[in-house]
């Protein structure tokens, strides 16, 4: 079972449905156990392969969760040290959504990656009945690799492997199922562009794993499967995605994304795009979904974008020193106790006006 605030529900639901009915998210009580009946029983408006899923996968449900959570945390990750800082305030949070700008583009993306990632790790963890490793049988057999010596290095296909297919297909079942191509919606064609964007930085970048086998430390043999990359990865891949983002409009035909500006390659599958301008987020502004940056700690040295310039808007900050307590000098004593000291630590911040 996973207890989630009224507001990481809403987080949830707000990316699967459409933005007419993006309020109806917000009014979901909390506490509320995240179980798959809950899910379910407060989605009355989900349909077709998201409803088919509540009612024959349950248990996938409660994974597609799991992801979403974890794409919000990797989002506040990613840019906590920019003025839009992926708060998860839902009065702010609805309204960026709304637009078809950079920061949308990225949380879409995020997302659906982390639905992908969460679905494929309960597999390999053994918690969902419907999947289990990956199936080696029809992938081609590995090559032998070329040992220090005069013989060769075998190895084979082996281990419990990321079956990250089966977690991209429930991604993209729950995630696009309300978004449908050929409407002559320029959103619904930015949304799913970035979802599967977000899909592909998982899968495109499964690495393999080995372990040895042999007599006395020997590896005569090798076996090896593929794993997913960490997360962070995922985060980090998609961030620089964010920063060299698409601007596109539709094409004529309604069906078709157009890269804004001359000689333009078009964006392929992984890039992030985005059809409007983002906001400067300096000051708070609820049509825009905007906290501004008014309190929020900078670094007073940095010349990116975490720096007191750019993070302020150039409106000055001050400096503040901050004591508190910590534990220090702790040494353990046998058996089985650790004992610390309390130290005193000042700390100076710097904080925009």
């Amino acid at each position: 079972m996973i207890l989630l605030s009224r507001t990481q529900l809403a987080l949830f639901f707000i990316l699967l449905c459409p933005v007419n009915i993006i309020g109806l998210w917000w009014a979901v009580g909390s506490p509320l156990v995240m179980d798959p009946n809950s899910i379910c029983r407060k989605t009355k408006r989900l349909a077709g392969k998201q409803a088919e899923l509540c009612q024959s996968q349950p248990e996938i449900v409660t994974e597609v969760a799991k992801g979403a959570k974890l794409g919000v945390r990797e989002c506040q990750y990613q840019f906590r040290f920019r003025r839009w800082n992926c708060t998860s305030q839902n009065k702010y949070f609805g309204k960026i959504l709304q637009q078809d700008i950079r920061e949308t583009a990225f949380v879409y993306a995020i997302t659906a990656a982390g639905v992908t990632h969460a679905v494929t790790q309960a597999c390999s963890m053994g918690e969902l009945l419907q999947c289990g490793c990956e199936a080696t049988r029809s992938r081609a057999p590995p090559k032998p690799t070329t040992g220090t010596g005069t013989e060769s290095v075998k190895w084979e296909w082996g281990g419990c492997g990321d079956d990250v297919e089966f977690g991209y297909e429930k991604s993209k079942q729950f995630m696009d199922a309300k978004r449908k191509k050929g409407k002559s919606d320029i959103r619904t064609l930015i949304d799913l562009h970035n979802n599967e964007a977000g899909r592909l930085a998982v899968r495109n970048y499964m690495r393999t794993e080995c372990k040895c086998h042999g007599l006395s430390g020997s590896c005569t043999l090798r076996t090896c499967w593929k794993k997913m990359p960490h997360f962070r990865e995922v985060g980090d891949r998609l961030l620089e995605r964010f920063n060299g983002a698409f601007k596109v409009m539709g094409g004529n035909d309604g069906k078709t994304l157009i890269p804004v500006g001359q000689n333009i390659k078009p964006p392929d599958r992984q890039d992030l795009i985005y059809s409007a301008e983002s906001p400067d987020f300096c000051l708070p502004n609820r049509k825009t979904g905007s906290l501004g940056t008014r309190g929020r700690v900078c670094n007073s040295t940095a010349m990116d974008v975490s720096g007191c310039d750019l993070l302020c808007c150039e409106r000055g900050y001050r400096d503040e020193t901050l004591v508190f307590e910590e534990n220090c000098l702790c040494r353990f004593h046998w058996c089985c106790v650790v004992q610390c000291k309390k130290c005193s630590v000042r700390k100076e911040l710097s904080l925009c006006f």
